[in-house]
């Protein structure tokens, strides 16, 4: 006689876990496609356009991942909230994350549009500066949708609800395309705008986005126990003040990791055209099998906070070594498709033998870094469901900026020992993170559950309580 799947419980987590985590992996690869065809479209009217497309989102994207990880502690405050079965309380969190959100989008403004005094300053060439202004200035007037369109996501998904999210950002891309026809080739009577074109029709998606989002949920069927309207009050600041506490630290963590590697991606421009190209194939690549353990990671912060909320211990831990479990797997399979076939992943980039040639190194070693990859974005992801997001920031500051950048800068540059010995070094910090961080989710000894409503840095969150930090 055949048991239920609930008989297996880890079998069942893999399943929920996988119900949730598929449609963020689909947004996630969605978004990155936003930037492709950007990218694409500009390429095809000029070089200028190119490079100020490129110049802009690389000043921009260090704010909007810093945001992002901030307003990503909505996930797991609303998921231990309905583990609890605190539906008023879950009512009231949407509000204060749209007012946070606010609240940084203003200084947002006023940085990206000043941040045009940098360009000089980083020699860019003279004939892109205007052009880069001018697609920043015209992003900076959709901060407040795209921040705010953050906070109604991770409120969704903290409720294991992340198909929203995947919907309304795969209607991003068409509309995207059609702003882009209009504004940078000058269609239905606009005029021809090129890079500043895609910044106007990339803030309209946003504004859309946002719009479409806070509709869905407020009139949505599956939040209206929720009562948010009621709740729409004026700003909190304890229910703020939690949120800061647990998302600096995790956008000071993210930001870490993204802006070592795009450090890393300057100092490889130093070393040849040869060079840039086989680090942007190996990179690339690399970042787009990211895209699946990182939605796994959203999936088990919500799974592992609603268990937290329960106070389930032993549901805690199921959880997150079954997200770990999955990532690894995963990852696992990535980095034996890179072994196996660098060479044909190289030649989907290009035809260039030499580029080929040290591209097919370089995907050895994103290989090897693929399973700690995939270990250190799952055990953050479950341990940011316990609120507890201050030591892996502590982890990637010690393991990114003192350790990796430091000896892949000696090797790669001072002892130009190249592209490859530079990505090995950083390969080997990725190796340390991920070991650290999941040590915690497999202790040696169980304790007792506590009760897990408590805020980050509590008993619940830390080595004291449910032995599982981040």
């Amino acid at each position: 006689m055949n048991k239920p799947l609930n008989h297996y419980p880890y079998l069942a987590e893999a399943r929920r876990t996988l119900q949730i985590a598929l449609p963020v992996i689909t947004a996630q690869l969605a978004h990155i496609s936003l930037g492709f065809i950007d990218t694409v479209m500009a390429g095809n009217l000029s070089p200028r356009d190119l490079g100020a497309i490129a110049i802009g989102r690389s000043l921009y994207v260090p704010l909007y991942i810093f945001v992002l990880g901030i307003l990503l502690a909505m996930n797991p405050i609303v998921a231990q909230l309905q583990g609890a079965g605190k539906t008023g309380e879950i009512g009231k969190s949407l509000p204060q994350g749209l007012w946070l959100s606010l609240m940084l989008a203003l200084p947002g403004f006023l940085l990206v549009r000043s941040i045009n005094a940098l360009l000089p300053v980083l020699e860019v060439t003279p004939e892109i500066i205007p052009v880069t202004e001018g697609y920043l200035n015209a992003l900076s007037w959709g901060l407040p949708a795209v921040f705010g369109y953050l906070a109604l996501r991770f409120f969704s998904e903290g409720l294991s609800l992340t198909r929203p999210n995947m919907y309304f950002t795969l209607l991003a891309i068409p509309l995207n395309i059609l702003g882009n026809y209009v504004f940078m080739y000058g269609r239905f009577g606009f005029p021809r705008m090129g890079a500043v074109g895609a910044g106007w029709a990339t803030m309209l998606v946003w504004w859309v986005m946002f719009l479409g989002m806070l509709l869905f949920i407020l009139k949505g069927k599956r939040f209206r126990e929720y009562n948010i309207i009621d709740h729409f009050r004026r700003p909190f600041w304890p229910a703020i003040k939690e949120i800061l506490n647990i998302g600096v630290p995790n956008g000071v963590s993210v930001t870490l990791e993204v802006g070592m590697f795009a450090l890393t991606a300057i100092l490889v421009g130093t070393m040849g055209v040869t060079a840039v190209a086989s680090h942007q194939i190996a990179i690339n690549f690399a970042s787009i099998t990211f895209m699946i353990p990182l939605g796994i990671s959203i999936a088990v912060t919500a799974r592992v906070g609603n268990e937290a909320g329960r106070g389930s211990y032993h549901g805690v831990l199921i959880a997150g070594r079954v997200g770990i479990g999955l990532s690894v797997l995963v990852m696992f399979c990535t980095a034996a498709l890179m072994l196996l076939l660098p060479e044909a992943i190289a030649g989907i980039y290009t035809g260039d033998p030499t580029v080929i040639n040290l591209a097919v190194q370089l995907i050895f070693l994103a290989a090897v870094f693929q399973l700690s990859d995939g270990l250190q974005v799952s055990a953050s992801g479950a341990l940011r469901g316990l609120k507890d997001t201050k030591v892996p920031m502590y982890v990637n500051l010690v393991a990114y900026w003192m350790i990796g950048f430091p000896l892949g800068y000696y090797l790669g540059i001072i002892r130009q020992a190249g592209a490859k010995r530079l990505l090995d070094r950083l390969d080997r910090r990725l190796d340390g993170c991920g070991g650290d961080s999941a040590l915690a989710l497999f202790p040696a000894q169980q304790s007792p559950a506590p009760a897990c409503g408590e805020t980050a840095g509590s008993k619940c969150a830390g080595r004291g309580g449910l032995t599982v930090e981040e």
